[in-house]
């Protein structure tokens, strides 16, 4: 996988113990067992988008480092994912990067939990679209995607996981527009509410 390593982290913080430590912990962290969609390929995945799309960036870096934190925490079994990551860019980023740049990725992280970038937000776009790609992928792909989050979700029964499902998927067609960059909306937006609308369909014939 490229664009995770640790030179890809240094060009961001600059090259210091410091800064190798906590790129060795976010490997570490993006890399525990329970990951099954959320994991270094979805890292890798992010970053190579967040470089494609990041000219429309304000401020690429702190694009990327929000990218490198935005599921720095993943515990399926808690609702405060993105709060906590973003904690955690805050504390660890504090003294390798500029303040207002700690802001800014502690700010774009809590901006995952719903995607739902302002207009004029270009930094957030640019993250909030990279980060929902997958939604667009073709069928098979996105039916793996969907299969990788099941799994991470095998503690709940099929009926509830189902239900909360159902809810996530309904809150992502009810967004205005699910990406927001002219250089993907109009390929990827019909693709990704397709897929969406065929697994919510899905879902609700087996509860039913």
């Amino acid at each position: 996988m490229s664009g995770i390593g640790y030179e890809d982290f240094a060009a961001l913080t600059g090259d210091s113990p410091t800064a190798r430590t906590e790129w060795a912990a976010l490997v570490a962290a993006w890399s525990e067992p329970h990951r099954r969609y959320h994991d270094l390929h979805h890292l890798a995945a992010v970053l190579g988008l967040v470089g494609v799309l990041g000219a429309d960036a304000a401020d690429p870096a702190a694009v990327a480092l929000a990218a490198w934190y935005h599921d720095a925490v993943y515990d399926p079994h808690r609702a405060d994912n993105e709060q906590v990551s973003a904690e955690r860019a805050r504390a660890s980023l504090r003294g390798l990067v500029p303040a207002d740049r700690v802001d800014e990725v502690v700010r774009l992280v809590l901006l995952t939990a719903g995607h739902d970038a302002a207009a004029g937000d270009a930094n957030g776009a640019v993250l909030c679209d990279a980060d929902l790609a997958v939604l667009a992928g073709p069928p098979d792909a996105y039916a793996a995607y969907a299969s990788a989050v099941r799994e991470e979700y095998a503690h709940l029964s099929d009926e509830v996981f189902t239900a909360g499902r159902i809810a996530v998927l309904e809150s992502l067609l009810a967004l205005p527009a699910l990406y927001r960059l002219p250089a993907v909306a109009a390929d990827w937006e019909p693709r990704a509410r397709a897929n969406l609308t065929a697994e919510l369909g899905l879902l609700r014939s087996r509860a039913s």
